[in-house]
């Protein structure tokens, strides 16, 4: 069996010796292409032993000679100009316009193929890196499991391409959400922004150890679903998923969430439990705010994604989600929509984490929270998330660890306060203008932080006594 992380390695080495491909981000591009052209053919074995059991025979969606066996499998197959000509003039396009006559998986590879791109120039280098992808079985329990922690390295090492780096949330938070969110077999899992599939993946793996029997696999395949309007990150969380043994993802769209009015999703759309960590500091096209009640319009995404939550959770729905301190403290529309929040849902927790958790690429101070639909708030609990004994700071070579949430999970059915955990009434968040950044009240004084909105003012405050000296002066040299 191939040392899997050699064989990556290995085609990333390859890659970097390609004139066509330019950094990380493309370099990952071109590898799921290709990853999920042998995945996919990998798991049509598999379909068609399960056909020929069922005295059937199994149709692929893919022309015969653009299926991954008759043009990559040989290692002595095309090669140099022949085979760039092949993908570029064939492979592509014929991919780009599949038709897919109610197929869904003809449906599942035109979608990853509609706006990827082929950026290798050498025929050569990609022979050799098709030889290399070739060294890994699919099919094999033990080389799959050992992708998949490959995988999850691919996914940290976006975090060094830019904003590509938003894709990736850290695996911890991940479980940690979905660990407490607790999904059960028969119920609806979605993510509204699902990214590469981190949160659906622990959601499959937590179904998975319920599942007894093959209707309860077929129960999980059909209970999981997400939505991604990028096409790198969609193309990602698809093969992720086939990865996690989800056969035909069709469940995972690329589109907007955003961009279809709130009025048009029905009662048949309402799920039982959302976890995510919706795009945050940054804003929606102009319009899309037109598709939400005029009390909650508002163009920054992270405050739209959490009224689209309340609105698309069942009666007793639950919801694990990140959001930024910006939306605790802010005002205005932000303060209506933590209105509702409390209103019509059961903020139950908020767990406030240190800065760095989201390092390298950005130092914005985040938070968990946790609610359920149709019980309004009474109390919230808060829990802030120390940082290891040592640590001054996470950072993408020292994350934060899974191990570090038992504090929380320990804490999570025996509520009391501590150094760590502190409970706010719902009046009293009322009180304070649905201000929800609010420290630690058990925290020593001397090593009690300020919170987000604190620092604000006072830097606000500095500064308008700086600008006051600079008139001072200018009146004195003017006089």
């Amino acid at each position: 069996m191939p040392n899997i992380s050699a064989v990556i390695k290995s085609i990333q080495d390859i890659m970097r010796q390609d004139t066509g491909v330019d950094g990380d981000a493309q370099r990952l591009s071109q590898l799921v292409w290709m990853l999920f052209l042998k995945i996919f053919d990998d798991k049509e074995l598999q379909f068609e032993m399960n056909c020929q059991l069922l005295g059937k025979k199994y149709k692929s969606p893919m022309p015969e000679n653009l299926r991954w066996r008759n043009w990559a499998a040989d290692p002595e197959g095309m090669t140099g100009d022949e085979l760039l000509d092949f993908i570029n003039e064939k492979l592509f396009k014929t991919l780009k316009e599949l038709p897919v006559d109610g197929d869904d998986k003809a449906l599942i590879v035109r979608e990853i193929f509609e706006d990827t791109y082929n950026y290798m120039k050498s025929g050569t280098l990609i022979r050799q890196v098709i030889n290399k992808i070739n060294e890994v079985d699919f099919n094999s329990t033990e080389d799959r499991h050992l992708f998949n922690d490959i995988y999850e390295q691919l996914l940290k090492d976006l975090q060094a391409a830019g904003n590509a780096g938003e894709y990736y949330t850290p695996r911890a938070v991940t479980q940690f959400l979905v660990d407490m969110t607790n999904p059960q077999l028969g119920e609806k899992v979605f993510d509204p922004a699902c990214g590469t599939g981190g949160f659906l993946t622990c959601a499959i793996d937590h179904l998975r150890k319920q599942v007894q029997n093959p209707e309860q696999e077929t129960l999980l395949q059909n209970s999981i679903s997400g939505v991604e309007k990028k096409p790198l990150p969609h193309q990602l969380c698809v093969t992720n998923m086939i990865l996690h043994g989800i056969d035909t993802p069709t469940n995972i769209r690329r589109d907007n969430t955003l961009a279809k009015p709130l009025i048009n999703y029905s009662p048949a759309d309402r799920v039982d439990i959302v976890i995510t960590n919706p795009p945050f500091g940054g804003t929606e096209e102009p319009g899309i705010e037109n598709n939400y009640p005029a009390t909650y319009r508002t163009r920054e995404t992270a405050d739209l994604f959490l009224v689209f939550i309340m609105h698309i959770l069942k009666h007793q729905g639950r919801a694990g989600m990140v959001l930024p301190d910006g939306s605790l403290f802010g005002e205005g529309v932000k303060t209506r929509i933590k209105e509702k929040l409390l209103q019509d849902c059961n903020l139950h927790t908020i767990v406030r984490l240190p800065n760095g958790v989201f390092n390298p690429y950005t130092a914005i101070k985040t938070n968990l929270l946790f609610f359920t639909k149709g019980e309004q708030t009474k109390d919230i609990w808060f829990f802030e998330h120390p940082l290891p004994q040592g640590i001054k700071n996470y950072s993408r070579t020292n994350p934060i660890r899974i191990e570090e949430f038992e504090l929380e999970k320990q804490w999570w059915n025996n509520r009391v306060e501590s150094e760590y955990a502190w409970k706010v009434s719902a009046d009293e968040v009322r009180d304070r203008n649905f201000n929800l950044d609010i420290k630690n009240p058990n925290s020593a004084e001397e090593e009690q932080l300020h919170s987000t909105e604190e620092i604000i003012k006072k830097l606000t405050k500095s500064m308008n006594n700086s600008l006051a000296l600079l008139e001072k002066i200018k009146a004195e040299v003017a006089g």
